[in-house]
Protein backbone atom coordinates (compact mmCIF):
# COMPACT_ATOMS: atom_id res chain seq x y z
CA UNK A 1 0.00 0.00 0.00
CA UNK A 2 1.65 3.02 1.36
CA UNK A 3 5.47 2.90 1.12
CA UNK A 4 7.35 3.69 4.70
CA UNK A 5 10.86 5.56 4.17
CA UNK A 6 10.24 5.63 8.13
CA UNK A 7 9.07 9.36 7.97
CA UNK A 8 5.89 10.13 9.12
CA UNK A 9 3.69 10.81 6.75
CA UNK A 10 2.10 14.58 7.58
CA UNK A 11 -1.71 14.77 6.26
CA UNK A 12 -2.13 18.65 5.88
CA UNK A 13 -5.99 18.93 6.77
CA UNK A 14 -5.66 17.15 9.96
CA UNK A 15 -1.77 17.84 11.15
CA UNK A 16 -1.31 21.25 10.42
CA UNK A 17 -2.76 24.21 10.91
CA UNK A 18 -5.17 24.02 7.76
CA UNK A 19 -7.13 21.81 10.66
CA UNK A 20 -8.18 25.17 12.12
CA UNK A 21 -9.92 26.19 8.48
CA UNK A 22 -12.66 23.23 9.67
CA UNK A 23 -13.28 25.67 12.70
CA UNK A 24 -14.24 28.68 10.83
CA UNK A 25 -17.65 28.47 11.19
CA UNK A 26 -17.04 28.37 15.23
CA UNK A 27 -15.87 31.54 14.79
CA UNK A 28 -18.82 33.11 13.23
CA UNK A 29 -21.24 31.74 15.53
CA UNK A 30 -19.36 32.95 18.07
CA UNK A 31 -19.43 36.44 16.43
CA UNK A 32 -22.82 36.00 15.63
CA UNK A 33 -24.42 38.39 17.65
CA UNK A 34 -22.41 41.04 16.67
CA UNK A 35 -21.75 40.38 12.91
CA UNK A 36 -24.27 40.19 9.91
CA UNK A 37 -25.83 36.62 9.29
CA UNK A 38 -23.98 36.68 5.77
CA UNK A 39 -20.68 36.62 7.87
CA UNK A 40 -21.96 33.46 9.78
CA UNK A 41 -22.80 31.75 6.57
CA UNK A 42 -19.66 32.50 4.80
CA UNK A 43 -17.56 30.99 7.82
CA UNK A 44 -20.07 27.75 7.30
CA UNK A 45 -18.50 27.98 3.54
CA UNK A 46 -15.03 28.19 4.21
CA UNK A 47 -15.72 25.37 6.67
CA UNK A 48 -17.54 23.10 3.92
CA UNK A 49 -14.62 24.21 1.78
CA UNK A 50 -12.25 22.41 3.92
CA UNK A 51 -14.47 19.16 4.49
CA UNK A 52 -14.50 18.97 0.61
CA UNK A 53 -10.93 19.53 0.50
CA UNK A 54 -10.25 16.67 2.96
CA UNK A 55 -12.83 14.73 1.06
CA UNK A 56 -11.46 15.33 -2.29
CA UNK A 57 -7.40 14.45 -0.50
CA UNK A 58 -8.34 11.30 0.70
CA UNK A 59 -10.21 10.12 -2.09
CA UNK A 60 -7.30 10.69 -3.72
CA UNK A 61 -5.16 8.92 -2.10
CA UNK A 62 -7.14 5.74 -1.63
CA UNK A 63 -6.91 6.51 -5.80
CA UNK A 64 -2.99 6.42 -5.55
CA UNK A 65 -2.40 4.03 -3.03
CA UNK A 66 -4.84 1.00 -4.12
CA UNK A 67 -4.14 -1.08 -6.07
CA UNK A 68 -6.44 -3.81 -5.23
CA UNK A 69 -9.59 -5.33 -7.21
CA UNK A 70 -11.45 -3.40 -4.72
CA UNK A 71 -10.34 -0.02 -5.74
CA UNK A 72 -13.41 1.79 -6.08
CA UNK A 73 -15.15 0.22 -3.14
CA UNK A 74 -12.12 1.91 -1.00
CA UNK A 75 -12.26 5.19 -3.07
CA UNK A 76 -15.93 5.81 -1.94
CA UNK A 77 -15.83 4.42 1.83
CA UNK A 78 -12.63 6.79 2.08
CA UNK A 79 -14.69 9.50 0.65
CA UNK A 80 -17.32 8.46 2.80
CA UNK A 81 -15.67 7.86 5.69
CA UNK A 82 -13.74 11.46 5.05
CA UNK A 83 -16.90 13.59 4.62
CA UNK A 84 -19.09 11.97 7.31
CA UNK A 85 -16.13 12.36 10.22
CA UNK A 86 -15.13 15.96 8.88
CA UNK A 87 -18.84 17.10 8.55
CA UNK A 88 -19.71 15.69 11.94
CA UNK A 89 -16.04 17.00 13.69
CA UNK A 90 -15.56 20.29 11.91
CA UNK A 91 -18.91 21.76 11.06
CA UNK A 92 -22.16 20.03 12.47
CA UNK A 93 -21.18 19.45 16.26
CA UNK A 94 -18.65 21.96 16.88
CA UNK A 95 -21.40 24.71 15.14
CA UNK A 96 -24.26 23.30 16.78
CA UNK A 97 -22.40 23.71 20.48
CA UNK A 98 -21.14 26.96 19.90
CA UNK A 99 -24.11 28.04 18.77
CA UNK A 100 -26.17 26.75 21.99
CA UNK A 101 -23.56 27.78 24.17
CA UNK A 102 -23.25 31.29 22.96
CA UNK A 103 -27.22 31.43 22.78
CA UNK A 104 -27.81 30.24 26.51
CA UNK A 105 -25.73 33.17 27.56
CA UNK A 106 -27.55 35.53 25.50
CA UNK A 107 -30.79 33.90 27.40
CA UNK A 108 -29.14 34.57 30.72
CA UNK A 109 -27.69 38.14 29.93
CA UNK A 110 -31.13 39.19 29.12
CA UNK A 111 -32.28 37.62 32.45
CA UNK A 112 -29.51 40.35 33.71
CA UNK A 113 -30.56 43.45 35.28
CA UNK A 114 -26.89 45.07 34.72
CA UNK A 115 -26.15 47.00 31.59
CA UNK A 116 -22.68 45.64 31.62
CA UNK A 117 -23.45 41.95 31.42
CA UNK A 118 -25.55 42.56 28.81
CA UNK A 119 -22.77 43.51 25.97
CA UNK A 120 -22.67 41.18 22.82
CA UNK A 121 -19.44 40.85 23.29
CA UNK A 122 -19.59 38.42 26.35
CA UNK A 123 -21.33 35.57 24.16
CA UNK A 124 -18.48 36.05 21.80
CA UNK A 125 -15.73 35.78 24.12
CA UNK A 126 -16.98 32.83 25.98
CA UNK A 127 -17.72 30.98 22.63
CA UNK A 128 -14.28 31.61 21.41
CA UNK A 129 -13.13 30.74 24.38
CA UNK A 130 -14.79 27.74 24.60
CA UNK A 131 -13.39 26.71 21.06
CA UNK A 132 -9.94 24.85 22.05
CA UNK A 133 -11.90 23.25 24.87
CA UNK A 134 -14.17 21.55 22.30
CA UNK A 135 -12.23 20.64 19.58
CA UNK A 136 -10.54 17.24 21.06
CA UNK A 137 -13.20 15.69 22.58
CA UNK A 138 -15.70 16.11 19.61
CA UNK A 139 -13.19 14.49 17.40
CA UNK A 140 -13.12 11.46 19.70
CA UNK A 141 -16.83 11.24 20.30
CA UNK A 142 -16.61 11.76 16.05
CA UNK A 143 -13.97 9.40 15.79
CA UNK A 144 -15.48 6.72 18.21
CA UNK A 145 -18.85 6.93 16.78
CA UNK A 146 -17.58 5.80 12.97
CA UNK A 147 -15.70 3.12 14.55
CA UNK A 148 -18.85 1.88 16.33
CA UNK A 149 -21.23 2.24 13.37
CA UNK A 150 -20.14 3.45 9.60
CA UNK A 151 -16.51 1.57 9.70
CA UNK A 152 -17.91 -1.21 11.73
CA UNK A 153 -20.80 -1.87 8.75
CA UNK A 154 -18.95 -1.19 6.07
CA UNK A 155 -15.65 -3.03 7.33
CA UNK A 156 -13.61 0.09 6.39
CA UNK A 157 -10.30 1.35 8.02
CA UNK A 158 -8.54 3.72 6.85
CA UNK A 159 -5.17 4.22 5.75
CA UNK A 160 -4.17 6.35 8.87
CA UNK A 161 -6.00 5.80 11.94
Amino acid sequence: MVENDNKAEVDIFRDTYIRYLGYTNEVGEAFRSIVPKSIVWGSYVVACGYVLADTFDKGLLAYKVDTSPNRTKRICLSTADTLLWQGFASVIIPGLTINRLCAAVRFAQNKSVKPMLRSPWISTVIGLASIPVIIHPIDLLVENSMNATFREWTGYKPLKS
